[in-house]
């Protein structure tokens, strides 16, 4: 299955990977990217995983598509 991340072009850090470092750095920079892709993406305890991925894959693309700065992209893993 795979899973996507919301992250900024400037941060250097892995957010699947490196997730601590990936965040400290995003809120350092006041991106707050998951408090943001929180608000867009309705996930629920309800869905199973892949539906959850799913919705969280489609907000980031509408985040992407409306972000006049240019500044978010999408990072897509394979997960287990």
């Amino acid at each position: 299955m795979k899973a996507s991340a919301l992250t900024t072009i400037d941060n250097p850090f892995d957010p699947f990977d490196q997730f601590d470092e990936w965040y400290n750095y995003d809120c350092d920079q006041g991106y707050n990217s998951c408090a943001y892709l929180a608000r867009i993406a309705r996930t629920s305890d309800q869905l199973s995983d892949e539906e959850n991925n799913r919705i969280v894959d489609k907000a980031i693309d509408e985040i992407i598509h409306f972000d006049l700065t240019n500044n978010y992209r999408k990072v897509v893993k394979e997960v287990d």
